[in-house]
């Protein structure tokens, strides 16, 4: 008994003195939106060596739209990914820099730099009331079939999460030369 004692006489200016530690409370601060613990994923859409597509979920950093999911497909599959068999017939948007013009060297030689190309740069993505349209400006692209359905795919899955319910949209893309796809994601499997 007279432990406890002891322990609760020695325990009782430890709490006075954490009581009164001149630290004042501030009631609730405001600091953003609930912490909900669930991160977006989008569905980027590659293709399997038996020429299939196959749906692969990536969480999303942001709000998902369509145009950031366009630009994870061009990134291509991760090192996992393609180590599973999945592959992009979509060439990534730094492998269409085009030699930049520089100054001369003191030593004749003229440095020809490579230009860092965005993918806003050759993919122009457009999301209206009725439509999503993909404009490939500088792609060197077969627009048939495996291509054409990784980037339809991917556009109608993020609109998915974007606008759960919605209906989905028709998609255009275009060619370079103006040649025109339509999709409706009727050749895409599920997520």
């Amino acid at each position: 008994m007279k432990a406890v004692r002891r322990a609760v006489l020695l325990a009782a200016p430890a709490l006075c003195a954490l009581a009164s530690c001149g630290i004042s409370t501030t009631g609730v601060v405001e600091a953003g939106g609930a912490a909900s613990g669930v991160v977006p994923t989008i569905q980027v859409y590659f293709v399997a060596g038996d020429g299939t597509l196959v749906a692969v979920a990536r969480g999303a950093v942001a709000q998902v739209d369509i145009e950031s999911a366009v630009a994870v497909l061009l990134e291509g599959p991760t090192e996992a990914e393609r180590g599973e068999g999945l592959a992009t017939l979509l060439p990534p948007p730094d492998l269409l820099a085009a030699p930049v013009p520089a100054a001369t060297a003191t030593n004749g030689t003229v440095a020809v730099p490579q230009e860092k190309v965005r993918t806003a740069d050759v993919v122009k993505v457009v999301t209206e009331d009725d439509r999503i349209s993909i404009e490939l400006t500088a792609y060197p692209v077969d627009l048939t079939g495996p291509p054409v359905d990784q980037l339809v795919c991917t556009a109608l899955g993020a609109q998915r999460v974007a606008e759960p319910g919605a209906e989905p949209l028709p998609v255009t893309v275009t060619g370079p030369g103006g040649q025109l796809i339509e999709g409706t994601g009727a050749s895409c499997p599920d997520g």
